[in-house]
């Protein structure tokens, strides 16, 4: 089949996946050749057009040419979701930062107007509903798996959801980077290191434990030294990794490894699920004037519900949850089931921790607050293991020594801001 036969060997989105691959340096010029099937010359040729506009980028029968025509009532319905898209990207707050032509086609179709893609990206040139494409940062860092468990990645952002709210949100998200199902998804709206453990127990309880967690170097994440520098535990002495971040002593206590990417651009893999939610919950929070948590909320679990089981991503090829589901058949899977200790909580393990020594009063102070220790001796060491309830505004403390449980008492969050933070 000859070159000029390529669109019927390759659809627009999979000559898109080797285009980005090849610019992210993940396959070769020649590999990249071999997958489209064409030579050097129609490479570069094609190469060229993707870097001039990859979103107007497509594979087409060379005899196809000029803009097909349709109906006036079709075209005015695509000017005015164009005129919706614009509205979002001049928003600042919005973390819409160009045109989604895929969510008009979507969008149209729920008002039975049939339109490609092609089609609404030849009307936006045309009226000047169009963006340059920036340039991509390379990847400083490569991340392959074969099996699920292997890896996951975990990240959040924040962003004004709704262009009806006035409160911006965190996004939480956890994927699997071998089949790129979302595992965890939510809005919190506050970020703090509580947060992110009870994301680890939701993926843990639900999946298992995986082999290694794939974050950024927030301090939430990582003790990095002279960034670090103000933090209580901080010495001259203590170096990066010296300190065990809240969040990364639960991983290590599941037998979970933590590594940290040297940059945003290395987690390419969770960004992409990022920049797909990113722009179907606004525009569909816009579209529906959703102005609660609790309305991006609903839209969001409807989302992740979508991109898991019905989209094809675009780098497998495959839907994220049939991936997934095939692996596990296969018994090809890191997942460890998660287990507790004898005489072990959830609340032990998924908890915020302090190492005290107990007073000559059997008493122990934390922030100023004082609590008695049960069953407590003096001058032991004990470990307050402390799990906040935000609706009752009471903190759960339990007193451990070694692996001895001594007994929990319960406190007021505001006498411990430790387990705010």
């Amino acid at each position: 089949m000859g070159e000029g036969q390529i669109h019927k060997r390759i659809s627009t989105e999979q000559a898109r996946t080797i285009f980005e691959n090849y610019l992210s340096q993940e396959v070769s010029k020649d590999r990249a050749c071999e997958l489209l099937g064409v030579r050097k010359t129609r490479w570069f040729e094609m190469l060229s057009e993707y870097k001039k506009d990859s979103s107007a980028f497509r594979i087409t029968h060379k005899g196809n040419s000029g803009n097909r025509k349709i109906p006036q009532e079709t075209e005015r319905a695509i000017l005015k979701e164009l005129e919706k898209e614009k509205k979002l990207i001049e928003n600042k707050d919005m973390p819409i930062r160009h045109y989604n032509y895929s969510a008009v086609r979507d969008a149209l179709a729920e008002c039975h107007l049939s339109v490609s893609v092609p089609t609404i990206i030849n009307r936006a040139r045309g009226n000047g509903f169009f963006l340059k494409q920036r340039v991509r940062a390379i990847h400083d860092r490569e991340v392959l798996t074969s099996m699920p468990g292997e890896l996951l990645q975990h990240d959040s952002s924040i962003h004004l959801w709704s262009p009806y709210m006035q409160e911006k949100l965190y996004l939480i998200t956890t994927i699997d980077d071998y089949s790129r199902l979302l595992l965890y998804a939510d809005f919190v709206e506050r970020e703090n290191t509580w947060a992110h453990i009870h994301a680890l127990q939701s993926v843990f309880l639900t999946y298992g434990c995986p082999m290694k967690y794939y974050a950024d170097q927030h301090s939430i994440f990582r003790y990095v030294k002279d960034r670090d520098r103000f933090r209580p535990w901080n010495t001259y002495t203590k170096f990066t990794d010296d300190v065990d971040t809240q969040w990364r002593v639960v991983l290590k206590e599941c037998g979970v490894e933590p590594i940290y990417a040297l940059s945003p651009q290395a987690k390419g893999k969770i960004e992409r699920p990022y920049r797909w939610l990113q722009d179907r919950v606004v525009r569909t929070a816009a579209k529906e004037g959703v102005s609660s948590v609790e309305g991006v909320r609903e839209i969001l679990r409807h989302l992740v519900e979508t991109y898991n089981t019905r989209w094809v991503h675009s780098t497998t090829q495959e839907i994220p949850i049939l991936r997934f589901e095939r692996a596990l058949q296969e018994q090809r899977s890191l997942f460890r089931p998660f287990v507790l200790k004898e005489g072990e909580m959830l609340d032990d393990r998924f908890c915020l921790r302090a190492d005290r020594v107990v007073d000559a009063y059997r008493r122990v102070s934390l922030q100023g607050c004082e609590m008695r220790v049960p069953n407590g001796m003096p001058r032991d060491t004990v470990t307050l293991r402390m799990v906040p309830d935000a609706e009752k505004e009471l903190v759960r403390v339990r007193f451990w020594k070694e692996d001895a449980f001594l007994g929990e008492v319960y406190e007021r969050i505001e006498k411990l801001p430790l387990v705010r933070f």
